[in-house]
């Protein structure tokens, strides 16, 4: 997956794009002034059939698009971000290694989105994306745990989403 941002990104924005593509199997590219038709294009020639654009509002991440290569959108996540929790410099996701699991229905989609394969009963939770139920605030909690077990950046808390 292709990971970008709306245009002129605050620094917040573009380092929660570095940290997603550091717990996801994805790559980042600068957008630029490229239209969301020439970044598709792009994601399509780099190998991609799925793009996410990070948008954001008051210099914070707010929403993550995702959309197919023919830019139709498939998923839309209102969020907030965690960032700075970083348990340990070492605390790395293996990426060829890393499941899905979801305590909160309604959103396995994001697992065919993301191309995660689920985490079967009774693993611990090593490489791992989970989602939780969460408060009244946030209906769901994404955590990413690294292949020692900690837990890493970055926290997403999902405000809503529309498909």
């Amino acid at each position: 997956m292709l990971i970008t941002t709306s245009r002129k990104p605050s620094q917040r924005t573009r380092s929660f794009c570095k940290s997603l593509v550091r717990v996801l199997n994805s790559r980042y590219i600068n957008r630029g002034k490229m239209s969301l038709r020439d970044v598709l294009i792009k994601s399509s020639e780099m190998g991609y059939d799925r793009t996410a654009v990070i948008s954001q509002m008051k210099g914070n991440p707010s929403r993550i698009d995702f959309h197919k290569e023919d830019g139709e959108l498939i998923l839309s996540l209102d969020v907030t971000v965690g960032l700075g929790n970083d348990s340990g410099s070492n605390s790395r996701v293996n990426l060829k290694d890393l499941k899905f699991y979801s305590e909160f229905g309604g959103m396995e989609g994001l697992r065919d989105i993301l191309n995660i394969p689920s985490l079967s009963k009774g693993s611990e939770f090593k490489n791992l994306m989970l989602i939780k139920g969460s408060d009244e605030t946030n209906k769901a909690t994404i955590e990413f745990y690294a292949a020692d077990g900690s837990l890493t950046d970055p926290k997403i808390f999902i405000k809503g989403w529309r498909q």
